[in-house]
Formats: structure tokens, sequence, C-alpha cells
């Protein structure tokens, strides 16, 4: 996988006038600052570019976009560093939602239908909502608060953990289920049913860059 045309630009502006600001490279490529936000972060998180809160941007350690750190990145798939999924029925209640988040120290949860197939998500920030000042929201089913399928981000066990690491920046989001097709019709017609088998989150990729680092 390449860096795009506009992750170079910024890996050359970055090596020709650092220390350099966001919205100087920005400004450079006449774009705006949130457009170029997660390409500073993959950026960086590729050791391509280094950042220093109050100074702005300068090369990193890796000097060429050929870097070791980046092809074994690349060739990671989701499957080699995914967590096991934690699962929910539908039917659960939100008090059942929020006592799996806290024993299984997670900030996802993936709610399943009463084929054992993928039906939506919820979050924390899902469950704050709905029982902050409302005592009485421990008893409401999860399929009330959740974000159904497919309005929620997944990824599959054979998609590279690069490509996952987009999808997370892209959609501002903490964690994804991985799921893969399951066997049969699912029973609706409407869809393809969804086996939850994993997840990923931010510090999966966390994990990744650490155990990247020490090999390189």
């Amino acid at each position: 996988m390449e860096l795009t045309p506009r992750q170079l630009a910024i890996v050359e502006r970055v090596r020709s006038h650092a220390p350099i600001t966001g919205d100087q490279i920005a400004e450079s490529l006449g774009i705006s600052r949130p457009t170029i936000r997660s390409d500073l972060s993959v950026l960086v998180m590729l050791g391509l570019i280094d950042a220093k809160p109050k100074v702005g941007y300068f090369p990193g350690r890796q000097l060429s976009p050929d870097g070791r750190a980046r092809d074994r990145l690349v060739a990671l798939k989701v499957k080699d560093m995914m967590s096991r999924p934690v699962v929910i029925q539908e039917t659960a209640s939100v008090n059942d939602a929020v006592i799996s988040l806290f024993v299984e120290n997670t900030g996802i949860l993936s709610v399943t239908d009463g084929e054992g197939y993928l039906a939506g998500l919820v979050t924390i920030k899902d469950l704050l909502k709905v029982t902050l000042g409302n005592p009485s929201a421990a008893s409401i089913p999860v399929s009330m608060v959740m974000t159904r399928f497919p309005r929620i981000v997944t990824v599959t066990p054979e998609d590279t953990l690069w490509d996952a690491a987009k999808k997370l920046l892209h959609h501002q989001i903490g964690g994804m289920p991985v799921v893969r097709p399951a066997g049969g019709g699912g029973g609706s017609g409407r869809r393809s049913p969804l086996e939850v088998v994993g997840r990923v989150s931010k510090t999966t990729m966390t994990q990744a860059l650490v155990d990247l680092t020490e090999i390189t």
C-alpha cells in the first residue's frame, strides 16, 4: 500500500520547512486543516513525521515511505491483532450493558439478534445519554438505545490493520466489531447476516505500534 499524493506532499513540506504547523501545511496545499487531520495522524503513526505541541511538525525517524515499520504495519491483518468480541443480545437491558462494559473493560458492545447475528452497536456514550438523570432507564432494552446495523462501521478479519486504523480515524470512533458473513440466509432476506468474531479499537492500534517499535 502506497501513501496518497496528498500524504507525500505533506511529508515533503515537513522535510523542507520544519518546524511547520498543521495550519501552514494546509495553507500551502490550498485546503483546510480538518481535511488533512487524518493524514497527519497516519504519518505520525508511521514515523514519517513527528509532532511537538505548540511548535509544529518535524521529519520523523522513518525517512522513507518504504520504511520497515510501515511495511510491517501494512502486512498485519485485523485477525492478527483483534481481541475477542464482547457481545450482548438486543433483548438485554441497559443495566446489563453497563455491567458488561465495566466487567469486560471495553468501550463498545456488539449487539446480536435472536439468531446471533450482528444487529447493532452500543457504546459508553449511548448508555450515558439514556441513563444520566433517568433512574428508570436501567430496564430499557438495549435495542432502544443501540446504533443499528448497517449504520455502524465494521471490518473483516482479512482487512489490513492499516485500513482498520484509517476507518477509526475517518469516522472518529473508538472501536469496531470484526465480522464475517454467516452461513445460511438469516431468515429475513433483507440483508446478509454477519457473525461477530472479534473487535478492534484504538488500544489495538497502540499495541500494534508498540510491537512494531520493539522489532524495528
